[in-house]
């Protein structure tokens, strides 16, 4: 929710256009490259591996851990350096080549200025990761949840210095070196705080940072080989990554040209978070508990308890984010609408609704796929994974070239997201296929059964949403403006979603009753 109004903010002060797009790339880029250098060990590899230390060692894993941070760290630490040698290089790859025209000569040194600012991120990255995975496998989920709230108020915080000493422009010529400073190194400021607030939490949880520099023979050979699976499979998704990223910002730099409305790569970004927002709060959340879990189970090839668990958890995210997708896409236009009135978003809200419906698919079809990833992963297969995500990238990549040929750059975002929707539903449907191959059926009749009356209560959802945003249309109520937007926003979602919540527990849908009664316990 606060990267969700991080990114609102952002998007009220430096607009959607050319130079929102610089900023987006050199302050995506960084987490990018922090995957491709380690975030493929960091991130699925190590708490299978921290959980099977912690049964087997007679340290409980310690000594393990500590080599596991030393390493990472010192990797880092280089990986960082070297990319920051390298922007120039990196600037050809990840920009569409009419930036490197003459005329967009001013822009060209903006984006080298923000990415030199942006890339110290690598590091932080992977120091928070690390930190947060040793926290993980030890039980303690709740620093790494809450920790990026830290870091998005910091960014809201820098966000609002720049609105107060700059103002609000949707602009296309650059920005001043000023301008530059403040964005870039308070972004950076922002992830390093957010690895920083974790630290405290490792001796609350009984360990003790120590490091070590005897990496031979305990180990680390096994989980360096399955992470060069990951590693593959993070280069073939970041392939596709820097297609996308080319294809959105020629369609901000035509649009700069021709002095158009662009949908680039900041609008694809918004739709995306938008998309995300259901995945982060309850899919991650779930996938993160659930993986020593499974990682247990897995090493005792206890497969019944294993599709239990995972068949349990794919329900729960379903429950709640396939009703959130349909509602995107009935109410795409007048939710976005209602930032008309903010900031530089004025006129632009257009294409971004559009981008934000197109993505609904993706909600649903990526959150299948992701906890699908989880179980291949505590089987400790990141092989199979790999081959998956090579095809995933590819037909991302081929749809998004086709859907996007001559498509005016207003609609170049919305595409994107179709493709990368689209892509996805391929991706879970084999990874489903593949994966039950190996620990049994996990479409069982339980999964048949939830998946026809989550198919009703979502039906009867979006027939009562769109009738009462209709309706409120045809009483004049206007709701491509802002405050007709939020009107129907408001009105029709909360009608929406009552008739879900009472079709839900009409036919039986207890997964939305235990969650309910879970955060409830919870709080």
């Amino acid at each position: 929710l606060t990267g969700f109004l991080r990114a609102g903010l952002l998007a009220a002060v430096i607009g959607t256009q050319l130079n929102a797009d610089l900023f987006d790339i050199a302050n995506t880029i960084p987490n990018t490259l922090y995957i491709l250098l380690a975030g493929g060990v960091f991130n699925v590899v190590l708490v299978p591996q921290l959980v099977r230390a912690m049964k087997n060692d007679r340290d409980g894993g310690d000594a393990y851990a500590n080599r596991v941070i030393t390493l990472g760290l010192l990797v880092l630490a280089t990986g960082t350096a070297v990319l920051m040698a390298g922007v120039p290089y990196l600037l050809n790859i990840v920009f569409n080549d009419q930036l490197f025209d003459a005329a967009h000569q001013a822009q060209r040194h903006d984006a080298q200025l923000l990415m030199l600012l942006c890339l110290p991120q690598v590091f932080f990255y992977g120091a928070f990761v690390l930190v947060g995975q040793i926290l993980n496998a030890r039980g303690r989920f709740g620093p790494m949840m809450w920790a990026p709230i830290v870091n998005n108020v910091v960014s809201c915080a820098a966000i609002l210095a720049y609105f107060f000493a700059f103002g609000a422009s949707s602009g296309r010529q650059g920005f001043s070196t000023d301008q530059a400073l403040l964005l870039g190194l308070g972004s950076t400021t922002a992830i390093g705080l957010q690895a920083l607030v974790l630290v405290p939490y490792l001796r609350r949880a009984g360990f003790h940072f120590r490091p070590r520099f005897d990496f031979r023979g305990v180990g680390l050979g096994h989980t360096l080989r399955l992470g060069a699976w990951t590693l593959l499979f993070i280069v073939a998704n970041q392939i596709a990554f820097i297609w996308i990223s080319r294809i959105a910002t020629k369609a901000t730099l035509d649009g700069s040209t021709d002095g158009q409305t662009a949908a680039g790569s900041t609008v694809y970004g918004l739709g995306f978070l938008v998309s995300q927002l259901p995945h982060g709060v309850i899919t991650v959340s779930l996938a993160t508990a659930i993986i020593p879990t499974l990682a247990g189970l897995a090493a005792d090839r206890r497969y019944d308890r294993f599709r239990l668990e995972l068949g349990r958890t794919v329900r729960i995210a379903l429950v709640i984010v396939v009703p959130a997708a349909v509602g995107l896409l009935c109410l795409g236009q007048p939710a976005t609408a209602i930032a008309g009135g903010v900031g530089s978003l004025g006129g632009q809200t257009v294409p971004i609704g559009y981008t934000v419906q197109a993505f609904s698919l993706a909600m649903v079809t990526y959150t299948v796929h992701y906890l699908m990833l989880r179980g291949f992963y505590a089987n400790e297969d990141n092989r199979t994974p790999f081959f998956i995500q090579v095809g995933i990238a590819a037909v991302n990549v081929a749809l998004a070239l086709t859907l996007t040929d001559g498509v005016a750059p207003a609609r170049v975002a919305m595409m994107l997201a179709l493709s990368y929707g689209l892509a996805y539903l391929a991706g879970s449907i084999v990874s489903v296929s593949l994966l039950s191959r190996q620990v049994g059926n996990i479409v069982d009749r339980e999964m048949l059964v939830f998946v026809g009356k989550l198919v009703l209560s979502c039906a009867l959802l979006a027939i009562v949403t769109l009738g009462v945003a209709w309706g409120l249309d045809v009483a004049g109520l206007e709701p491509r403006r802002a405050v007709g937007g939020l009107i129907t926003t408001v009105v029709a979602g909360l009608a929406g979603a009552l008739v879900y919540v009472t079709a839900a527990k009409v036919f039986g849908m207890d997964q939305l009753s235990y969650l309910v009664k879970t955060l409830l316990r919870r709080v």
